[in-house]
């Protein structure tokens, strides 16, 4: 079979970015501040500070080794499933869209625009989790990921809105200088956390993660390890100013973290399948994070960012492993692996390089990481240090069983040959960690900028070797020994945490979610039956609902003193008659049914109307009436003869049978009525003033480079709106075609 190689704009692109970020970051950093739709206060702000080069850096360095490993991972995935290797250009844009996508996300100083940039990274995700589309699993996981990542996303947006309110500003910096704490900024900065906490897939949010495990390996390294579930601590990084003005919050992102922690090890000690592990792994190591940005001061937050320096090198090899592992044996279970080590030398080395790294043993850059833990946590006291402890130990544990699980022991599958390509990733990024262990200090300067932000003051990040008996030390020798000790009892630990796993299974957040959109699937089955049964559901579908916000937004918006109510003159006699003429007629309307009784019913209505425009003095407008509803009548009458009587009278049959209509018909009518009745009575009555919208649309004709208002609003508005139909149309008629040209169209 003829492979497609990875295109090489693609891994230019990352590695040029990569080299281009790195080159700004060592020169100082950069910025661009332009106005991007100034009348609503949004500018196109982008600017590579410390925490936006580090994540900015793991999201174009990871993709180098990730794309390198595509290039022997993909065509063979697609091979087994008997698809086409033209399907690959699609993946490699996908997974360039969420890298840039990611970038922007870090770069991003304008809430607005971030908010942008995190809805662009849930779309990516979840069109790469369900890649493999033609596997229902693959486009459940991705809806999954899809709907928690982006409801929650909603979130963002609410507090967002909150923040401009109360400082009418969307800019990061700003927002910095003049916020402080309140009530608002509480409320605010809680939403933006739960948003972080379900994007970095922390409790309850953290179903979605293992379920995700079903997009191709290279997509799980990527998402899981630099880009995906890193945006969500990004985003607590990036919003912390605000975040600590309120200790509630952190207090709230300690016990998160925790929660995160536990429940992640837990479940990487329970699961067989090598991407679980990996998968529950990473929420609970992003739980490390969490919770240190919840100890919070410099100690927290340094030793938050270098975590997560760290785990993105670490585990995007591990997941390399995996997908490495699963092509040379064919088995993806811990279960049936193995003694490998000796097969596959080099992935063994480099991953026990990269274990070594998230367990945090010495000579490997994770060693420090979890000295940065242990200071942060005994600045808060010996309860924080001991939870600390407990979860170092979970683990060493879970990683001493995924690597002694695949390369230790004896074989119990062939391993057969597996691309160098596929190989020389996990390697390097295993050298790297190792020589980071040595000397740590490049790590430790990107840690160091990256915390400067979330604290707007310098912070020092030390990342030595200490020989004595200081408190950090001895609680990482505590980790080593009762790690070992958990890694021992190997079979009655799985088993306990797979006991564990189950109960919430039956009773954690996602049965709630299962049981959550199975209601709102049928209440949609329910309203699609009512909607499209005839013609009067579909307007109640439309006008109810409508009716329904309306009013509430009439009625909770202040109102006292923004109308006025003219008085009744004899003069206003016949406008009044006329109007109550229309409004009956519009009733009897209702009542008839045979069609061209209704047909003759409505047409008044329309002629009542016309009488009405012209006691307004509108007589042109009342001609256009007059000739619209006389054409529309015709054309009525035309149509009714050309369609067979019996259709017609089968129908008024079937009118007649409807039940359950009693109530709805009139109730809608109401409904839609008194809405519109106070639309129209709150438009024609709100006094006038010096701002209103009127003349401040007339002042503003000359911007838009129109001689009066009606030219700026056709050529403007009604020409967006027709360009937007026009696309509408388009995008139909290729679908359409796209079908006609299948035969899947009947």
């Amino acid at each position: 079979m003829r492979t497609w190689a990875p295109p090489a704009t693609v891994l230019a692109m990352a590695g040029a970015g990569f080299v281009a970020l790195l080159w700004l970051w060592l020169t100082g950093g950069g910025e661009v501040d332009v106005p991007w739709a100034p009348t609503l206060d949004l500018r196109l702000h982008l600017r590579l500070d410390g925490l936006a080069a580090m994540y900015a850096l793991m999201a174009t360095g990871v993709a180098v080794p990730v794309f390198v490993f595509a290039w022997r991972y993909l065509p063979h995935h697609l091979a087994q499933q008997g698809r086409s290797v033209r399907e690959q250009p699609r993946f490699y844009a996908l997974l360039g869209m969420f890298m840039v996508s990611m970038v922007g996300l870090a770069l991003a100083q304008d809430l607005i625009l971030l908010f942008l940039f995190w809805d662009l990274t849930a779309v990516a995700s979840y069109l790469l989790i369900a890649y493999d589309r033609q596997d229902g699993g693959a486009r459940r996981a991705a809806l999954m990921a899809l709907l928690v990542t982006a409801i929650t996303a909603v979130a963002l947006l609410i507090g967002t809105l909150l923040l401009y309110d109360r400082y009418a500003t969307f800019s990061l910096p700003e927002l910095f200088r003049v916020a402080e704490s309140s009530t608002t900024v509480t409320v605010a900065g809680a939403l933006i956390a739960l948003a972080a906490l379900a994007k970095s897939a922390q409790v309850p949010f953290h179903f979605w993660l293992g379920r995700a495990m079903v997009a191709p390996t290279p997509v799980s390294a990527y998402l899981h390890s630099a880009a995906m579930v890193a945006a969500g601590v990004l985003l607590i990084g990036r919003v912390y100013p605000l975040l600590e003005l309120s200790p509630v919050l952190l207090d709230a992102l300690v016990v998160a973290g925790f929660a995160s922690m536990l429940v992640g090890g837990v479940l990487a000690l329970s699961r067989d399948d090598l991407k679980q592990v990996l998968a529950y792994s990473t929420f609970s190591q992003y739980g490390y994070v969490v919770f240190l940005y919840g100890l919070g001061g410099e100690s927290g937050v340094g030793a938050a960012a270098f975590y997560v320096v760290t785990h993105a090198v670490a585990k995007c090899a591990l997941f390399l492993t995996a997908g490495a592992v699963t092509r040379a044996t064919g088995a993806q279970r811990l279960s049936e692996l193995g003694g490998l080590a000796r097969a596959m030398p080099v992935v063994a080395a480099g991953s026990l390089a990269c274990a070594a790294t998230v367990a945090s043993l010495p000579l490997t850059v994770g060693f420090f990481a979890d000295e940065l833990l242990f200071k942060a946590a005994l600045e808060r006291g010996w309860v924080f240090a001991a939870m600390a402890l407990l979860i170092a130990v979970l683990t060493l544990a879970y990683m001493a069983r995924f690597w002694t699980g695949l390369f230790l022991g004896a074989p119990r599958t062939e391993a057969g040959p597996v691309p160098g390509a596929m190989v020389a990733p996990v390697g390097v990024l295993g050298a790297i960690c190792l020589v980071a262990g040595l000397v740590p200090a490049p790590f430790a300067a990107i840690a160091q900028d990256a915390a400067t932000p979330s604290l707007l003051a310098a912070v020092p990040v030390e990342a030595r070797y200490y020989l004595d008996l200081r408190a950090e030390n001895l609680l990482a020798l505590a980790t080593f020994a009762l790690g070992a000790l958990v890694h021992a009892g190997h079979r009655a630990v799985p088993a306990a945490a797979e006991a564990v796993a189950r109960l919430g299974e039956r009773l954690g957040p996602e049965r709630a979610y299962t049981a959550g959109l199975a209601a709102l699937n049928g209440l949609s089955d329910r309203v699609h039956d009512l909607e499209v049964r005839d013609f009067r559901g579909r307007v109640t579908a439309i006008f109810l609902p409508s009716g329904v916000l309306f009013a509430l937004a009439f009625v909770l918006t202040p109102t006292v003193g923004a109308y006025a109510v003219g008085s009744f003159s004899l003069g206003d006699l016949p406008l009044v008659l006329m109007l109550g003429f229309a409004a009956c007629v519009a009733v009897a309307a209702t009542r008839p049914r045979g069609h061209l009784t209704m047909v003759l019913t409505l047409g008044t209505v329309g002629f009542a109307l016309a009488v009405v425009y012209a006691l307004l003095g509108a007589p042109n407008v009342a001609l256009v009436a007059v000739l619209v509803e006389t054409i529309v009548a015709l054309l009525f009458i035309g149509v009714l003869s050309l369609i067979p009587r019996e259709v017609l009278r089968s129908q008024m049959r079937a009118t007649r049978e409807r039940r359950g209509t009693r109530f709805r018909d009139p109730a809608v009518g109401l409904v839609a009525g008194a809405t519109v009745f106070v639309l129209v009575w709150g438009g024609l009555s709100r006094t006038g003033g010096e701002g209103d919208a009127a003349r401040r649309l007339t002042e503003l004709a000359p911007e838009a480079h129109a001689d009066n208002v009606v030219t700026a609003i056709l050529a403007d508005l009604r020409a967006l709106d027709t360009l937007g139909e026009i696309t509408v149309v388009a995008v139909a008629l290729l679908g359409v075609t796209k079908l006609l040209r299948r035969g899947r169209l009947w």
